[in-house]
């Protein structure tokens, strides 16, 4: 797996998914909508913690800066 994701997009994923995981402790999402919002906020911190989006390469997208040669 090669890494396709920034800084910023890493960052971006990780504040998302700590704002779900606020929203649904908080109790001001529940039912199925809850669990969907639970399973993107894992999915983020997921992707974000290995730097790599398994959607970004069907897509042929890569939002992390190429190294100077």
């Amino acid at each position: 797996m090669t890494r396709n994701m920034g800084t910023i997009d890493r960052l971006l994923r990780t504040i998302i998914a700590v704002v779900i995981v606020m929203l649904l402790l908080s109790g001001a999402v529940s039912g199925t909508l809850a669990v969907l919002l639970g399973i993107f906020a894992v999915a983020f911190l997921g992707t974000s913690g290995i730097g790599w989006c398994p959607l970004y390469k069907p897509l042929g997208i890569s939002t992390k800066k190429a190294k100077p040669e």
